[in-house]
């Protein structure tokens, strides 16, 4: 939902977005403007054969929106977020958020309210800065993203100056803190940083596709094992394979490889390399594709694999989150999966194989399955589902979600 108010009678959308500017030391609002109230419910349920107990968790969040528009070449914006239990509570919030429970499984979406996000920014011609608390999201948020999918998102307290010239796009962001997904209630909630760079830089190639290349140098002073130096390519592309009446089949594809060690005061001393090949077919409603994910680790040598601390971990090795911090021993993960999307209806359909990087051991597997509708601009229902079977050591689990996001007027 958006509203936008232009005239200076434009009433009480646009008084509260004055006093917001003013708060900022900024003269009133002399744009348009926008407000933007959204409630997502979700109820989760969890079958993890590592806990006695299953795992219910009905949850909805709240989320007010407020952008000031542009004054000259300033703007501000701030986003706040409400969680509440409204349902089944049945399960642990995680890092602590609800000691009574720890013995159902983690469904990290604890009650809180928050800004979510808050920051001033300047921009002129090409040229872009922003400071305060915000989203960042790089190329698929393998590395680096605000993790979405939970119900309190992750931001970053930080300093972005951003640069786009025709097909180039460059941007830094000195981080400060780390907003994570627990809240503000426990002190995982906030990850303090001793000089975090994030540098990420990409460029459309005519008949390559887009090539990005990135260095995050991350120095937790709350996480010291997060402190780590990463180094890394990604292409992405799409071409045709064969014109038709009824629609070109297109090939997309997408190649990446990092390289990682250890930074600031990480007690471990190490390196370990990532890669991903991952290609599809499009046709018609249908987009159907296979990949394989390596995580490089060490199975002898504890603590040496390869991390990804600040990324949208959910997206990536099988929606299970059986594998949201690497193995000693590294990840493998070979997967297909299919896609259905026409008109306001998708659906996917995945499969994983999962092995250890370093030895081969295997993991197991996964399907995932998901179904989606929106029924009007201001409705969407999505019903998804995880199954995981477990090999040797590592214990099955199975989710299922029901998701409803709303948009309101106001």
């Amino acid at each position: 939902m958006r509203v936008r108010r232009q005239t200076a009678g434009a009433g009480p959308v646009r008084l509260a977005l004055s006093v917001f500017l003013f708060g900022f030391g900024m003269p009133v609002l002399a744009q348009e403007a926008d407000a933007d109230l959204t409630f997502r419910y979700r109820y989760e349920s969890v079958d993890d054969d590592a806990l006695s107990k299953d795992a219910e968790a009905s949850t909805l969040r709240s989320r007010l929106s407020l952008s000031s528009g542009r004054v000259g070449n300033f703007g501000a914006f701030a986003e706040f977020d409400d969680v509440r239990e409204v349902g089944p509570d049945n399960y642990n919030a995680g890092a602590g958020n609800t000691p009574s429970r720890s013995q159902y499984p983690v469904v990290a979406d604890p009650e809180g309210t928050e800004v979510n996000q808050v920051y001033v920014e300047y921009e002129q011609e090409e040229w872009r800065v922003r400071v305060g608390r915000q989203r960042v999201n790089f190329d698929n948020q393998r590395f680096v993203g605000g993790v979405g999918w939970r119900q309190n998102e992750q931001t970053y307290d930080a300093v972005r100056l951003g640069y786009k010239h025709r097909h180039f796009n460059a941007d830094y962001v000195y981080v400060n803190k780390v907003r994570r997904i627990f809240g503000d209630d426990v002190s995982a909630g906030t990850h303090d940083q001793d000089g975090t760079h994030l540098l990420n830089l990409n460029a459309s190639v005519d008949g390559l596709g887009k090539v990005s290349a990135y260095y995050y140098l991350l120095d937790n002073e709350d996480a010291a094992a997060f402190s780590t130096s990463t180094l890394g390519a990604r292409l992405t592309g799409k071409r045709v394979l064969k014109q038709t009446q009824g629609g070109d089949v297109n090939l997309r594809y997408a190649a990446e490889f990092a390289r990682q060690s250890d930074a600031g005061d990480n007690p471990a001393g190490y390196s370990a390399s990532y890669w991903n090949l991952d290609a599809g077919v499009l046709f018609d409603v249908w987009d159907l594709g296979v990949g394989w994910e390596v995580l490089d680790g060490d199975e002898d040598r504890a603590g040496e694999a390869y991390r990804t601390p600040l990324a949208t971990l959910h997206a990536f090795n099988g929606w299970a989150d059986r594998f949201l911090a690497t193995p000693n021993a590294g990840l493998d993960d070979k997967y297909v999966k299919a896609k259905f999307s026409q008109g306001n209806a998708t659906a996917q359909l995945r499969y994983h194989r999962f092995e250890a990087a370093d030895g081969g051991d295997d993991f197991g597997n996964e399907v995932d399955f998901l179904v989606g509708y929106k029924f009007h601009k201001y409705l969407r229902v999505d019903l998804k589902y995880a199954d995981f079977n477990g090999d040797g050591a590592v214990e099955d689990v199975s989710k299922l979600w029901l998701m409803v996001s709303v948009n309101v007027n106001i």
